[in-house]
């Protein structure tokens, strides 16, 4: 029998809601219990930054509990210990974006995902780690350091959702908040063994400073299980009408509650067809065993009544880096201009930063009109996919987890890497696409490094994407089966 501390931060977020809704367990003895395994496993991770002192957040516990004894519910999240990845802004609390530009800036206002989750119930207890600006799947900057991963603490957690990740596998929180632009919900997921999911264009707002061209940035869920996963995506999706883009609220996303959620997502995988593209068909180089944990875990499909066959490629991928991806990713560094202009300020961004940003500049804006024209012409390709196939699965990633002190795979397979980022190309193609994508766990190597797969789902399809999810988990519980030896 574990002691009540150690139990209360093995519980899901689900549990979790249920036994503080209960009063099985108070919002007090939550805090105290995660503050204890922050105190205890952190240090050797670094996945928790910013963290805020202790009597203030057992002060504001009490508030929530003294809330529920009048009997006020904020939501699911009532009294959730919750750390926010820190390229969200959280009033009153450092938001430092990995940057020593922003190392001592203390916002005033909540980001919205921020808000939404607090309007659930959640305490925000601090940030999570996340590489500068967020560039680069390795979580690292002159802030706070490099993260380390919970199933090796030298090894990276992926990034940009790094911190985040390390978080939730060590049981630090019991959901996190993520972004993804080059697999940031992803690739984290995949080295840390948890679930990410980056949902629809549009299904959460990303609002910023420009409301109208910025496609590709995502913010999204990750939790230990898919029931948690889906309820966290209920909370942070919905419609802002200060974000144009955003969806219409999904009433099967908003209806989920801790009582329903595992019911709700139960369903008949019978049927169903997934299309593997694994290495894009020799394309991507990969390391060894990276296929074989997919394709091991693809064997598990089956079992839920799910087909799984390999497909040709479907576009040209070097065409999709090149002309496609390259650009659009260094549209997203433009924001950077008065940091560059700055000669100071300048010294102080990392060179990954400064590659995309000078990038940007190669490009006017007839590239970026014909690079939409192909991105299009990839989205309708991938539609014809879909009039076969139901998903599309590729790994999380081409490599495993690294020296957290290498900054990025220079070479793959022995073949070299010509961005900081190329490693990475496997995610690319969806982020293009908007199409959902959910990241779930797949196994271990021989080394004890874990693997995702990516599995995309048709457009604007997240809830069936889940369902999807689900059934796996029912049939694979790879989380449940594998939990990192830093927590014994």
């Amino acid at each position: 029998m574990l002691e009540k501390g150690k139990e209360i931060v093995e519980w899901s977020g689900r549990e979790l809601s249920k036994n503080i809704q209960s009063k099985e367990v108070s919002c007090q003895e939550v805090m105290d219990a995660y503050l204890n395994q922050i105190d205890k496993v952190n240090p050797k991770v670094t996945a928790i930054v910013a963290l805020q002192d202790r009597e203030l957040l057992m002060k504001q516990a009490k508030e929530k509990d003294e809330e529920l004894q009048a009997g006020n519910s904020n939501g699911w999240m009532h009294g959730f210990p919750q750390a926010i990845k820190d390229l969200e802004n959280t009033a009153g609390i450092v938001s430092s974006q990995g940057s020593p530009i922003f190392k001592d800036y203390i916002p005033k206002e909540d980001s919205l995902l921020v808000k939404r989750m607090k309007d659930a119930g959640s305490i925000i207890i601090g940030k999570t780690n996340t590489p500068e600006w967020g560039f680069g799947s390795q979580t690292y900057n002159p802030v706070y350091g490099p993260s380390g991963n919970p199933y090796d603490p030298e090894r990276t957690t992926g990034g940009s959702s790094g911190g985040a990740a390390s978080a939730l596998a060590l049981r630090m929180q019991a959901v996190a908040d993520g972004s993804d632009f080059m697999g940031s919900l992803r690739n984290p997921a995949g080295y840390c063994n948890v679930y990410g999911y980056r949902p629809s264009w549009g299904r959460i707002p990303s609002p910023g400073a420009d409301l109208f061209l910025s496609t590709c940035p995502m913010r999204g869920p990750m939790a230990r299980t898919v029931a948690d996963l889906a309820l966290l995506l209920g909370t942070q999706s919905g419609y802002d009408a200060a974000t144009p883009a955003t969806l219409e609220d999904d009433v099967n996303l908003k209806n989920l509650t801790p009582d329903n959620v595992e019911e709700s997502l139960k369903g008949d995988m019978t049927g169903k067809k997934v299309a593997w593209l694994g290495d894009w068909n020799g394309y991507l180089p990969m390391e060894d065993g990276v296929l074989e944990v997919c394709e091991n875990a693809l064997k598990t499909f089956p079992s839920f009544g799910a087909s799984v066959e390999a497909i040709e490629n479907p576009f040209d991928p070097e065409l999709l880096w090149n002309e496609v991806w390259l650009p659009f990713r260094h549209f997203g560094a433009i924001s950077l201009k008065s940091f560059y202009d700055d000669p100071e300020k300048k010294k102080l961004l990392k060179p990954e930063a400064i590659f995309e940003y000078e990038g940007s500049l190669k490009y006017n804006i007839q590239d970026l009109y014909f690079a939409s024209v192909k991105r299009s012409q990839w989205f309708h390709a991938l539609l014809k996919v879909f009039e076969t196939y139901d998903f599309v699965a590729v790994p999380t990633a081409q490599v495993f987890a690294f020296d957290k002190n290498i900054h990025w795979p220079a070479e793959v397979a022995g073949k070299k890497m010509d961005t900081y980022h190329r490693w990475m190309e496997i995610v690319t193609h969806w982020t293009l696409t908007g199409n959902p994508v959910a990241a779930i766990p797949a196994g271990f190597n021989k080394d004890g490094l874990s693997m995702g797969i990516q599995l995309i789902g048709k457009p604007r399809s997240d809830f069936e994407l889940l369902k999807f999810a689900y059934a796996y988990e029912q049939a694979n519980d790879v989380v449940g089966m594998n939990r990192p030896g830093l927590l014994d």
